[in-house]
């Protein structure tokens, strides 16, 4: 039983990227991956890109393309390249590229924490040029007060500790950053506002406003 959980602390929280393509190297879009619950999966963007959480070294991927299921073994990888030929004839290689990537390509559908998404354009439909400013009153339980410059006020859940701070973590592109001040708002394609980050460990306690731009 201790070896059963030290394994599963080993993996836990841990993300894992991949890209799926056919044979001829296309990206494919709108595949569903997942590794033991079909309702918990990811969704391949239009770049082919997907991400997970959790997957320990000797999972199974079960990758839907078309009602078509193929079912690729991690075997120790910690990111994956799939090439899909047919059901039985694929290649699966590890990018260490992907690796590095962290959570960037990990969807909300695949997290179970709370979150919103408002577009870019929505945000640039505000008439402001600062995100945080474009953002308040727009998404339920965010509050932000106090704009200026790229820098505010912000609670997601309302304050936790009277010394400690409540601001959330902010991520663009899949990076942390310390603010929002440098992002053009004209560069953003949609932000995600987690009100349960725990994907993030404890830097997520207070929620995440995640930036995606237009690259």
């Amino acid at each position: 039983m201790i070896a059963v959980a030290q394994y599963k602390t080993e993996y836990e929280g841990v993300p894992f990227n991949g890209i799926v393509c056919d044979r001829a190297g296309v990206p494919i879009k709108k595949a569903r991956i997942y590794v033991h619950d079909p309702k918990r999966y990811a969704i391949s963007n239009k770049r082919g890109c997907f991400g997970l959480t959790d997957v320990a070294a000797d999972d199974t991927l079960h990758v839907l393309v078309k009602k078509i299921r193929y079912d690729i073994p991690v075997n120790g990888k910690r990111s994956i390249r799939l090439l899909l030929a047919d059901q039985y004839n694929y290649q699966a290689e590890e990018d260490q590229r992907l690796v590095d990537i962290g959570y960037g390509f990990v969807e909300y559908r695949e997290n179970t924490g709370v979150s919103n998404g408002i577009s870019g354009d929505e945000l640039r439909r505000s008439g402001h040029t600062d995100i945080l400013a474009a953002l308040q009153g727009r998404i339920p339980g965010l509050y932000i007060t106090n704009v200026r410059f790229g820098e505010a006020e912000v609670m997601i859940r309302g304050r936790n500790s009277i010394n400690l701070s409540s601001t959330p973590l902010y991520v663009v592109d899949g990076i942390v950053v310390e603010s929002l001040s440098m992002v053009n708002i004209n560069d953003v394609d949609y932000v995600e506002v987690m009100k349960v980050a725990t994907i993030y460990g404890s830097r997520g306690a207070n929620g995440a406003i995640i930036v995606h731009t237009k690259r």
